[in-house]
């Protein structure tokens, strides 16, 4: 009787005859495991014939697919490495223009098609911030393995509207003032010189400001 521990031993060689007539042996080799392919792998492959196509043809319909899945995913890394919006927009749309003119210097035998652009919107985002003067934030992980999940990319884009809704209604003395000190990073002193208004009164207004955007935001 065989049991499993028989089973999954090579097997024993088997008697053949030989050209002579005499009784040799023949080993009976056992196939390796199949080579698994997952679903990243199958994307890559799509990623790289993609860039291929550029590469070689130009091809507008492969960048726009590179362009729809990978920008927003870029721009997503930048800002979650503490690019603010503007300068993480700028760097999303330089790195997929290099992306167009150098598909020729990507290699896949080095490196994924996702590893190779996450590369490069790592270094605009440093090239950007040494122009800026400003220090250099913390590396995050990236590539694909940090890709936000699509739900949350729904719900952070749905605040996102939902903010710049509420931002929109707010009367237009707030609203200049929130704009001023949150997107374009002034100061209360700064935007005193700016408009010429009383700290005082600044301040005051961005506090109700403030509020009427968190009263909206629940």
């Amino acid at each position: 009787m065989f049991n499993e521990a028989t089973l999954l031993r090579d097997p024993a060689p088997s008697p053949v005859l030989n050209a002579r007539g005499k009784r040799g042996t023949m080993t009976v080799k056992r196939a390796g495991p199949p080579k698994v392919t997952t679903i990243r792998d199958r994307e890559n492959t799509d990623w790289v014939a993609c860039i291929a196509a550029i590469r070689d043809t130009q091809d507008q319909t492969a960048f726009a697919r590179l362009f729809g899945h990978f920008a927003p995913r870029v721009k997503a890394f930048l800002m979650r490495s503490g690019a603010d919006a503007t300068l993480a927009e700028e760097c999303t749309q330089e790195v997929m223009a290099t992306l167009w003119q150098k598909a020729h210097l990507f290699d896949p035998a080095r490196a994924s098609a996702a590893t190779w652009i996450f590369t490069i919107a790592r270094n605009r985002k440093i090239d950007a911030l040494r122009k800026q003067k400003r220090p250099e934030p913390e590396d995050l992980p990236w590539g694909q393995d940090p890709e936000p999940d699509q739900a949350d990319m729904l719900a952070l884009q749905q605040e996102s509207d939902q903010l710049g809704d509420a931002i929109a209604s707010l009367p237009a003395k707030q609203r200049e003032l929130i704009e001023k000190a949150y997107f374009s990073d002034l100061s209360h002193s700064e935007i005193a010189a700016q408009t010429g208004l009383p700290l005082g009164t600044i301040k005051s207004r961005i506090r109700l400001a403030l509020d009427r955007l968190r009263h909206a935001m629940k």
